[in-house]
């Protein structure tokens, strides 16, 4: 069956400006970090887009290494707008990163300007596009000058293979001097993809603050804190579970005791506004437009559908912010 976009896409979803630029974001963003890759269903993950789509989302956010295996995530897309979604490619945002290990030898990764243009060129090739809308760098490196990531991101910018530039998991000193670089070279930084959830504040005041400076905006990852800030770790870890798995950044050693209260006293909160865990989370994560998008992930259609709904109820009284910090405010939980 042909897919044709649902025509009322754009009359729910919010759309942000980015930092000082033209560019506008959906408040919620498709993430292809996990359940997109090669060991996924092609046909769940290409209703996952397209009902995304269908529901206003307009920015899809992958990266090299994105799968597994690395780079099927990208592949996975390309063939969604090849088949789907070609009609649309000037509506949609579509943004990779580079920094990650992704081929042997001492060219396949971190931040240098052969790898940064190389792995470029494979995500366009994986992709199947002429450019993407924004490339991020997607880690500092701590070896290579950082003048040389930023003019590779610039040369990205103007040979026409990139619309805009992004950083990744950059501190505030990183990121105020990769701005100062940028603004040099005439190419400005358009937005920083940090780690951010009610779990993990560390980038309030000093990040922030240097965003909010330099006009970049910010679209924030793991806003549900990898799960823990949805109905999945209520009762317990679920067999099957991410955090069921040793292995995993998401285990049973970080779901500690204070955690354990601090989602239930959340949970509690959100029932009270009728909305679920995870739609609390996300409305608090926008709650002061500082975040310009947050990035979710997602395994099936209904839980794309619940979080779009937190943008029904965004706002907070003075009662309810201050009893959400009272919860948080003993010992950092986890990130």
């Amino acid at each position: 069956m042909v897919y044709v976009a649902n025509e009322a896409r754009y009359e729910d979803m919010r759309y942000n400006r980015c930092g000082n630029s033209g560019l506008k974001l959906p408040a919620i963003s498709l993430g292809l970090w996990q359940n997109f890759g090669g060991i996924d269903t092609y046909e769940n993950g290409r209703e996952m887009i397209t009902r995304a789509f269908d529901l206003g989302i307009t920015h899809f956010d992958l990266a090299n290494n994105y799968g597994p295996p690395a780079g099927s995530a990208e592949e996975l897309f390309g063939k969604v707008l090849a088949s789907d979604m070609a009609p649309y490619r000037d509506e949609v945002v579509i943004s990779t990163k580079a920094g990650y290990n992704m081929w042997p030898g001492p060219y396949g990764e971190w931040g240098s300007r052969k790898y940064m243009l190389a792995s470029l060129d494979q995500s366009l090739k994986r992709l199947g596009i002429d450019y993407v809308d924004i490339y991020y760098s997607h880690r500092p490196d701590p070896e290579t000058p950082l003048e040389e990531t930023m003019q590779a991101l610039d040369h990205a910018v103007r040979s026409g293979k990139a619309l805009y530039i992004g950083l990744s998991n950059y501190t505030a000193e990183q990121t105020l001097e990769a701005v100062r670089i940028l603004n040099s070279l005439g190419t400005s930084l358009l937005i920083h993809q940090p780690s951010y959830s009610m779990l993990d504040r560390w980038i309030e005041g000093s990040l922030q603050g240097v965003l909010e400076q330099s006009g970049v905006g910010s679209i924030a990852f793991k806003p549900l804190a990898q799960g823990l800030l949805t109905n999945k770790y209520l009762n317990g870890i679920p067999e099957g579970s991410r955090a069921a798995k040793p292995s995993a950044a998401l285990n049973e050693s970080r779901i500690t005791p204070d955690v354990k209260r601090k989602i239930h006293a959340l949970n509690q909160l959100a029932v009270s506004r009728g909305q679920s865990l995870a739609q609390l989370a996300l409305a608090w994560t926008l709650r002061d437009g500082k975040i310009t998008s947050a990035l979710i992930g997602a395994s099936r259609i209904s839980q794309i559908e619940e979080n779009i709904a937190a943008l029904q109820h965004l706002e907070f009284s003075q009662a309810e912010s201050d009893r959400i910090e009272t919860i948080l405010q003993t010992e950092n939980g986890t990130g």
